[in-house]
């Protein structure tokens, strides 16, 4: 419920037509990509949203449903993603900030959002540089504000997804169960392998063991 009483208590003071939630997955790990998803929730989908919570608390198996239900009463995502080679390039940093404007601006477009109807919450400290849209950093959103919760369980949904599929593209290094965070089974193998195109080698662990195959 504070959840919810968050947002509402915002869209009644500001008076918004739009009110944004961004939140993003895979900043940590070694592998895959880093994705966004940005949530818009209806005033009529709020009452049913009461166990949205940030995705960290949700276990898989919860996630999915909670994902399924708040489709089913009307929330709208928009979804954005850097991969690696974008990540390498720009820092993990910047890259996530790339795949959460693309977030935004694709679930924007969707439902007719701009710069005078949309409020736009972003999970963390920092606001999203070069986003044309007012915004507002939240720290520990995905704990405060139902919109943030709702976009960083689509996001965490979606990254698993992915790294299901690039577990069957690059077997062997158990993506699909660790998904990319360094784990000793992880690091391990990595060691062992050399890291795989999907591998961030700008991450320490990564470098370490691609000069070690060398």
């Amino acid at each position: 419920m504070p959840l919810l009483k968050f947002d509402l208590s915002l869209i009644k003071r500001r008076g918004l037509r739009f009110l944004i939630g961004v939140d993003e997955a895979g900043r940590g790990p070694l592998a895959g990509p880093v994705t966004a998803a940005a949530a818009y929730i209806p005033l009529k989908a709020y009452p049913f949203l009461k166990e949205v919570n940030d995705s960290k608390k949700i276990n898989e198996k919860k996630r999915a449903l909670l994902l399924t239900q708040m489709r089913s009463h009307g929330v709208k995502f928009g979804f954005g993603f850097s991969g690696v080679e974008e990540i390498d390039r720009l820092n993990i940093l910047g890259a996530t900030f790339t795949a959460m404007a693309r977030a935004v601006a694709r679930l924007a477009a969707g439902i007719g959002a701009d710069q005078e109807t949309a409020l736009v919450l972003v999970d963390g400290p920092h606001k999203i540089k070069g986003l044309p849209f007012k915004q507002e950093a939240v720290v520990r959103g995905d704990q405060r504000s139902v919109s943030i919760a709702a976009a960083s369980i689509f996001a965490k949904v979606a990254r698993d997804k992915w790294m299901a599929e690039l577990d069957r593209r690059h077997p062997g290094y158990g993506l699909a169960v660790h998904k990319g965070y360094g784990t000793k089974t992880h690091l391990a193998v990595l060691g062992a392998r050399g890291p795989s195109p999907v591998h961030r080698l700008s991450f320490a662990p990564v470098k370490a063991a691609a000069g070690a195959k060398v």
